[in-house]
């Protein structure tokens, strides 16, 4: 007699986008379990898109799972980081899709963090002008953010994730027990991305973080899953409104435009994105402050939260000149006017445009030597 299945779906969260909408599955055990694949979109052949980290842990395990679905499961290892984000690195997963006589309807799997997500989701949207593909994020970062909402890219050498498409998965599986390999920086950097949806619009799961980090920190599964739920339905709110980031979804980039400008002015890799955002989040709450929209007492709220998370708070010194030539490539800039997601009072957020000088002050203050 088969063993009894310990996989078990604690929460469920719809996309809402019409004839592109999808389920978030959440739970424990999801990996392994046949059951859990019901929703991906039936095909003779599929491609585990995953990297050389993640592949020794948990790629056999969901070729086995996909057995019963596909007659062909292929596995392609990417490089591992942000620093094989990149054309390169992309044509690895079209290597792979021509060499194994893929089809317009071939099945992508998305194994991995965000880099991994985020590349496949590309592949799966350039490929034959589009195929379908399936989010399987085994980090919290990608959890919580990178794999919901259909936003797909790479990196160039002069900006982050300027070359990509918003294109949909049709599912999301989000698998507790795959944090538990995580290493606790990777961990922490994806807390950042947890914390962030507190100030931009929700102080309840703001209050919630600051009497559960300690829990979250020590992975608890029950914190986790209520955590992982909470960002995916607020990130489904605002793609359900804004797919395109042509309004509203921008507030998600809280922290992202000066995180962005430290991993480029570093190099990519140097910082893990969830710790750029981090100490971005604390420069985008000084330009608040300093905008006159929120108090200091919420700006060390806020750091103090981070700081207990074990995310850096004070930024690289890269120099004012070099982080405004670098913003002013952010997706959010217009006519090489940057435009920063501040946060207009405690649970709302805005995007608005600050003076240089403004912001020089705010560098000068939240910056030293690295």
């Amino acid at each position: 007699m088969p063993a009894a299945s310990t996989a078990s779906v604690l929460h469920q969260v719809p996309i809402e986008l019409g004839d592109r909408s999808y389920p978030i599955s959440i739970g424990t055990g999801l990996l392994d379990e046949p059951a859990t694949w019901a929703g991906a979109p039936p095909a003779a052949h599929a491609l585990i898109v995953t990297n050389t980290t993640v592949a020794p842990l948990y790629a056999a395990r969901l070729q086995k799972a996909l057995a019963g679905r596909h007659k062909a499961i292929h596995v392609v290892a990417l490089p591992d980081g942000e620093a094989h984000k990149d054309w390169q690195t992309l044509n690895l997963i079209f290597d792979a899709l021509l060499e194994n006589a893929s089809d317009r309807k071939t099945v992508l799997y998305a194994l991995g963090g965000g880099v991994v997500g985020d590349m496949t989701g590309f592949a799966a949207a350039s490929y034959m002008r589009g195929i379908p593909f399936v989010q399987v994020p085994t980090t919290l970062l990608a959890q919580v953010d990178s794999s919901v909402g259909g936003k797909t890219a790479i990196n160039h050498p002069l900006g982050k994730n300027m070359i990509g498409a918003f294109y949909q998965p049709r599912l999301v599986v989000c698998d507790l027990d795959t944090l538990g390999t995580l290493p606790a920086r990777e961990f922490s950097a994806g807390l950042a991305e947890v914390i962030k949806y507190g100030p931009i619009a929700d102080m309840p799961l703001l209050d919630w973080l600051e009497s559960n980090i300690d829990r979250l920190v020590a992975r608890e599964t029950a914190a986790l899953a209520h955590a992982v739920r909470r960002s995916c339905e607020i990130k489904a709110w605002v793609v359900g409104q804004d797919e395109r980031e042509a309004g509203l979804r921008a507030i998600l980039n809280f922290g992202h435009t000066f995180g962005h400008a430290i991993e480029s002015g570093l190099g990519y890799g140097q910082w893990l994105h969830g710790e750029a955002v981090g100490c971005g989040m604390v420069m985008a709450l000084h330009l608040s402050q300093r905008l006159g929209l929120v108090g200091m007492d919420f700006v060390e709220r806020v750091t103090a939260l981070l700081r207990k998370a074990r995310l850096p708070v004070v930024g690289p010194a890269l120099g004012a000149d070099r982080y405004l030539e670098l913003m002013r490539v952010d997706k959010k800039a217009e006519a090489g006017e940057i435009k920063f997601v501040v946060i207009d009072r405690p649970g709302s957020a805005a995007v608005r445009a600050a003076p240089d000088a403004l912001v020089r002050e705010v560098i000068a203050h939240c910056c030293r030597p690295s």
